[in-house]
């Protein structure tokens, strides 16, 4: 009797367990909990009911619907090297990478089933496309020298709306590398800096020309501030002389005045006539300067 009343008991302690553990199963199965970095799409029977974006704990009915969770964040998704041809019809190696985000996840799920793996071909897809597009529009020295940005946001601008149509918010297209192949880099460079070279060459002669006709003004004004100069110089001398001469006739005519500067003009004379530091002076009789210090 007893061992049937413990065994009674231990039925009903395994009952109660039982009981317990389906409950829980149960109540954790109803909890639902959504974080910041996700989104909680709730299937019934394979048919999506409800898509939970705000972060917090919700429920769901337990066993009969199931949940899974999209990514609600930015993502980033390295984009295979590729070649691409320029407008010149020369080949460029690219490396870029892409940023984007699920910005409807109905659509998302509908269109794409999902998954994260399918967008990621369809903008690799799209992203290419865009590349080559946007890179045969531009000659190769256009896009080597023109990396201002503007070549990225060209390539973003002409993906964002086609996959707009999947769920998807495109927020930049960026190239880590956009370079010339290994094998024609060296050519390409070596071009480049013949072109530049060529370049400075004229703006060397352009200067070289400038300065020569510089050189030429200023040697003309030059020539003329000196033949201005000299002209005045004359024009100061001759009225110099006039003046001296002015003076020299007024001396002469006056009778007084005339005998002695004829006899200084002598004495001048006499003097410019010793050289070498003598002190004689030999006159012939009949000499002019011999009769003016006569007379005196």
């Amino acid at each position: 009797m007893a061992a049937a009343q413990t065994k009674k008991g231990n039925g009903k302690l395994i009952l109660i367990v039982a009981i317990v553990f389906v409950l829980y199963l149960a109540i954790s199965q109803c909890w639902v909990v959504t974080m910041p970095n996700e989104y909680t799409v709730i299937r019934q029977f394979g048919k999506v009911i409800s898509i939970r974006s705000e972060p917090g704990l919700t429920f769901k009915v337990p066993f009969i619907q199931t949940r899974e969770t999209l990514p609600n964040m930015e993502l980033i998704y390295d984009l295979p090297v590729s070649d691409v041809i320029t407008k010149d019809k020369k080949t460029m190696t690219a490396d870029s990478f892409a940023l984007w985000r699920i910005s409807d996840p109905q659509l998302f799920i509908q269109t794409l089933n999902g998954s994260v793996g399918n967008a990621e071909a369809r903008i690799e897809t799209l992203t290419y496309n865009a590349m080559k597009n946007v890179i045969s529009s531009r000659t190769q020295t256009e896009v080597i020298t023109g990396r201002d940005g503007q070549l990225a946001q060209d390539i973003t601008a002409s993906v964002v709306d086609s996959v707009k149509q999947y769920g998807i918010e495109l927020l930049a297209v960026e190239t880590k590398h956009l370079d010339l192949p290994d094998d024609n880099k060296s050519a390409v460079y070596q071009r480049m800096i013949s072109e530049r070279q060529n370049i400075a060459a004229g703006y060397t002669a352009e200067g070289e020309s400038e300065a020569k006709k510089i050189r030429s003004e200023a040697d003309k004004e030059a020539e003329i501030i000196v033949s201005e100069a000299k002209a005045q110089a004359e024009i100061t001398i001759a009225e110099g002389e006039a003046e001296y001469m002015r003076i020299l006739s007024a001396a002469y005519n006056d009778a007084d005045r005339a005998e002695f500067y004829s006899f200084v003009r002598s004495l001048d004379a006499a003097k410019a006539s010793l050289v070498n530091g003598g002190n004689t002076l030999f006159l012939s009789k009949d000499s002019p300067l011999a009769q003016i210090f006569y007379e005196n």
